[in-house]
């Protein structure tokens, strides 16, 4: 294991594997954090599994091209964390990556992204609005449960939205699901007081987990 000296006013811990570099965990107490495209001559392409877990000082993160894969639960508990810079090169969101970000205020998923894995933004309070683009064909468990969003596009190229993925969104009022969507999950938008209206564009014997508001 190598220690990345201080670059961009932060501080790593890397390993490196196949003449590439993975940042393991974030040393600094910096509030803004710039993740470097490559050092020591080598690319850095992952983030891994809580890398910036409980980094409650952190506010900004840019992460780079390079980087292809971000690990499970890699920002979980950055508290203050009001912004990430998500690069296109990213193709899926793992489980718990933001969970407990109480500060996100928003988020664009970049447009080759997937999946957005179980509890991914659970409990982001804070974070009133989601860009999820048409690559995204399924989003996880609870995955914006408990998130402050007011309202949510759903693509039309999601086909399954899985158990409590919208649980507890009490500011959501409106939300309208694709015709492509054959799965909807138990419970998947229980709880959401404030939810007036709910239109499903696809036939109505698609619907089959009634559950999905309780």
């Amino acid at each position: 294991m190598l220690i990345l000296p201080v670059v961009g006013q932060a501080q790593f811990t890397l390993t490196t594997n196949d003449n590439s570099i993975t940042i393991t965990a974030y040393t600094g107490t910096n509030a803004v954090a710039v993740i470097p495209s490559s050092t020591n001559g080598y690319p850095v392409v992952s983030i891994g599994e809580r890398a910036f877990y409980l980094c409650r000082s952190l506010v900004n993160v840019t992460i780079p091209d390079s980087v292809t894969n971000i690990g499970e639960a890699t920002f979980e508990d950055c508290t203050g964390m009001t912004n990430v810079t998500i690069p296109d090169s990213i193709t899926g969101i793992a489980v718990g990556t933001f969970a407990y970000c109480y500060s996100l205020a928003g988020v664009i998923i970049p447009t080759n992204v997937t999946s957005i894995g179980n509890y991914a933004f659970e409990n982001c309070t804070s974070l009133t609005s989601v860009t999820i683009p048409n690559s995204v064909t399924s989003i996880g468990e609870v995955a914006f449960g408990g998130c402050g969003l007011t309202s949510v596009t759903i693509p039309s190229s999601i086909t399954s939205i899985e158990d409590d993925a919208f649980e507890g969104c009490s500011n959501l009022a409106s939300i309208t699901i694709p015709s492509n969507v054959t799965n909807i999950g138990n419970a998947a938008f229980a709880d959401c007081s404030n939810l007036t209206s709910a239109y499903f564009l696809g036939p109505p014997h698609r619907l089959t987990k009634m559950e999905m508001f309780s």
